[in-house]
């Protein structure tokens, strides 16, 4: 049985992550979120120290090093511009991390963790789940096996409606989650490049506060894809049915369905992770890439646009 601690108690993601520490039968021992929302932790570690200031969650991780109880992770839920000081702050500690993605924002910062890897002899952990899904599985596979001499076609489509908070939130400050293209597309991009190769081409053909756009090319495919948290960009059919969420990815005009299967892939990712197989910095970089390029290229007018590109 391991321990764990977990910074960023309070987030969105935070139940997935407790879970996951659950059904892989080890003990959450400190969390810490500036946030007292918690009540959730009942469900899984009622027993679970809680910190509203990192001061004293750091004096109780020292304190209970210092009585014998060795911290074996910590799990990172925190807003994306945190992530690199808590990774730090775990690894000196003497604990793997496990942090949510992105990992980092920019890729200067994956090379400054490097270092801190290599200094402290501990494991940096990061959440690519989309790798564990069957679906996506599969995809990799068939694409390995048909070596294609062309490039295949693909068209991503993501639309996840979000309210007013989400501006007046840090995910709504493009300084600490590196705005759309990062906070809800960078899994994407990691899929993306897992599947069909190295970037040789990324164009955007858009950039708004809730809305991106652009054109990528893989050594094996050419990405045109759409990201929005507007509800305006949903389809006819889906504001119909009343649903507020729309992804699509066809490969060669073909719909690849995965909308099913996400429910326990953080528990998945924490298997591998206790195997010694998570994913880490090498696996981050290509995104990581993708993202802070995406944030910083001229709008462009060449390549191909996504259909819903006005």
């Amino acid at each position: 049985m391991k321990n764990f601690a977990l910074i960023g108690a309070a987030g969105y993601i935070a139940p997935r992550h407790l879970k996951a520490i659950k059904e892989t039968n080890n003990q959450l021992i400190a969390a810490l979120d500036k946030f007292d929302s918690v009540g959730v932790m009942d469900s899984f570690f009622p027993k679970a120290d809680f910190f509203v200031e990192f001061e004293r969650f750091d004096r109780h991780i020292e304190k209970l090093k210092r009585g014998g109880t060795h911290l074996d992770y910590v799990s990172i839920c925190t807003p994306n511009y945190l992530h690199d000081s808590h990774i730090r702050m775990a690894l000196r500690r003497g604990a793997d991390a496990i942090c949510e993605k992105p990992l980092v924002l920019n890729p200067w910062n994956v090379d400054a963790l490097k270092d801190i890897e290599k200094e402290s002899g501990q494991k940096i952990n990061t959440i690519l789940q989309l790798r564990l899904h069957p679906s996506i599985i599969a995809l990799k596979n068939k694409v390995a096996l048909e070596n294609k001499g062309g490039k295949y076609d693909v068209d991503l489509t993501y639309i996840t409606s979000r309210g007013k908070w989400y501006d007046i939130s840090w995910k709504g400050d493009e300084s600490k989650s590196g705005g759309i293209a990062t906070n809800i597309g960078v899994h994407f991009y990691d899929m993306l490049s897992w599947i069909f190769g190295e970037v040789q081409e990324n164009i955007v053909h858009l950039r708004e506060k809730d809305k991106s756009a652009g054109y990528l090319e893989f050594k094996n495919a050419r990405v045109r894809w759409f990201l929005s948290i507007n509800e305006e960009d949903l389809p006819q059919e889906i504001k119909e049915k009343g649903q507020r969420t729309f992804r699509s990815i066809t490969i060669d005009d073909q719909e690849l369905e995965f909308s099913a299967g996400f429910t326990d892939l953080h528990t998945k990712s924490y298997e591998q992770i206790l195997k010694g197989n998570g994913f880490g910095l090498k696996e981050s970089e290509e995104s990581i890439k993708i993202v802070h390029n995406i944030r910083n290229t001229a709008i462009s007018t060449l390549g191909e646009k996504h259909l819903f590109v006005k």
